[in-house]
């Protein structure tokens, strides 16, 4: 998915596959938690999910917001035309207010302004350098929240994915994307030590269903 040469079609199969893998796996309920208690100490704050793919998990951020009355603005960037186009229908059809923007986390110069950041199957298509500087940049004021959420890398992660990812989408690039996404996750112990070299102190890290993490962080 990551190949610019990706035809539009397939790129859009794939991505309606990784809502799916995303809707399984309770991605946006774990993501949820962590800014649905932000919101309620402080009151309004926004959140940017980066890296955001078919937008699916700003999409159900908004919905919960909406659900529990918080005051929440969402915003997705991602460095995929394709990709922000996708979300961008996605949200229209949902009747969802949440804006989409093309941007690189990685070399643009960082977006500013949210309480909140969000990375949900990013990290994992990163070298341990690109880590490490991803989270130094989150870690920037006036980031107040930082969430990643993950793969975790194991011989039965590996199973699973290539079994679950014919079960939950027809789409050939998520077939071979899944299993490769899987064998350049990171394990348990090897994202503690990039967060702790990215600056981010005082983290928690908590294993999820199925083959995940999740990793929040705190300014205090």
């Amino acid at each position: 998915m990551d190949d610019p040469a990706l035809e539009s079609h397939e790129h859009h199969l794939a991505l309606r596959g990784l809502q799916r893998i995303n809707h399984w796996s309770k991605s946006v309920k774990n993501i949820w938690q962590p800014i649905a208690e932000l919101a309620r100490e402080i009151g309004p704050i926004r959140v940017l999910d980066v890296a955001t793919g078919g937008g699916d998990i700003p999409i159900g951020l908004w919905q919960m917001a909406r659900q529990y009355n918080l005051p929440i603005r969402i915003d997705g960037c991602d460095v995929s035309p394709v990709a922000i186009a996708h979300a961008k229908a996605a949200a229209q059809r949902a009747g969802a207010d949440v804006h989409f923007f093309l941007a690189d986390v990685l070399l643009d110069q960082f977006p500013s302004g949210y309480d909140v950041l969000v990375a949900s199957l990013f990290v994992h298509h990163l070298d341990p350098a690109q880590v490490v500087e991803l989270f130094r940049r989150m870690a920037q004021p006036p980031c107040r929240l930082i969430v990643i959420n993950d793969l975790r890398r194991s011989a039965a992660a590996l199973r699973f994915t290539q079994l679950g990812t014919r079960m939950l989408s027809r789409s050939s690039v998520v077939h071979v994307d899944g299993p490769r996404s899987v064998r350049g996750a990171y394990t348990i112990p090897e994202i503690l030590e990039l967060a702790r070299q990215g600056s981010l102190t005082d983290f928690t890290l908590r294993p999820l269903f199925p083959f995940r993490y999740l990793l929040t962080w705190r300014r205090t």
